[in-house]
């Protein structure tokens, strides 16, 4: 796949654009040598990363993927975190919260791409995303009480979600990994595809998502995450309000329009 255009955002954060899928970006996790363990200026990169993609209406869909070969992202730079004292920990803490939300309130559809290991905040990153694609090497956890923490990115509230409560505690507890075909099955990914595949099909999910209209696919989503965890009547509510707020745009003019003529839609995304 060739890429159009590439924006970093310090060492280890990169925005790709690719040929043939203009609406989906590619936000790469680069940090080779340490297997995209999250430092400070790496969640600082990421935090940057995901302000600009919100800013940018262009992109319908985001793809959260690494270059390493073996990993995801293992997690927080536990390497860093050793020489902190409690007070560098404190200021610390608001920029590593800032890369996990970043992702998380990215207002476009935004899949994770994991291959080998994500664990601990690697994981978190990826339960941010709205779609797992795991390859057969994956492997997930959250083991952060094996280091005397608790999953701080997200996690103890982003699993439940996903797999049920009971379920979330016994995998934080027990802080085990997960290899891929049993996060299938258990939820902690949504899509398993053959070793080395993970990046090619969620980029292909990517560009069957960005297909759809822009202003559908924000409000569908934002109606997703807030109408979640309420109940029935007030998340009917939720729906109503995102509804409305697509109702008399562009997007359903042109949708109704190109369904009766039976062409493509074109888009205005307003």
């Amino acid at each position: 796949m060739t890429v159009t255009s590439e924006q970093w955002y310090g060492d280890f954060v990169v925005v790709r654009r690719h040929e043939g899928q203009d609406h989906v970006a590619e936000l790469v996790l680069d940090r080779p040598k340490a297997m995209n363990a999250v430092s400070t200026d790496m969640a600082r990169s990421i935090a940057a990363a995901c302000e600009a993609l919100g800013a940018d209406r262009d992109v319908r869909a985001t793809v959260l993927t690494s270059s390493h070969d073996r990993a995801f992202c293992v997690g927080a730079d536990l390497k860093e975190r050793n020489s902190f004292t409690d007070a560098d920990l404190v200021r610390q803490r608001p920029t590593a919260r800032a890369a996990y939300t970043g992702v998380l309130e990215l207002p476009m559809p935004v899949i994770a791409a994991v291959h080998g290991f994500a664990l601990g905040g690697g994981f978190e990153l990826a339960l941010a995303c709205d779609v797992i694609v795991a390859d057969a090497t994956a492997v997930v956890g959250l083991p952060e009480v094996s280091v005397g923490v608790i999953p701080g990115g997200g996690g103890t509230q982003l699993l439940p979600r996903r797999v049920g409560a009971a379920r979330a505690a016994e995998l934080v507890f027990s802080a085990r990994r997960v290899e891929a075909a049993e996060a299938r099955d258990l939820g902690l990914v949504d899509e398993l595809v053959e070793a080395g595949q993970d990046r090619a099909e969620a980029l292909a999910l990517g560009g069957r998502i960005a297909a759809n209209s822009p202003v559908g696919l924000r409000a569908a989503k934002k109606a997703l995450r807030l109408g979640h965890g309420l109940d029935l009547r007030a998340g009917l509510e939720v729906e109503d309000a995102a509804w409305r707020s697509v109702a008399f745009s562009g997007d359903r003019a042109e949708g109704v329009a190109a369904f009766n003529e039976k062409r493509r839609p074109d888009w205005p995304g307003e």
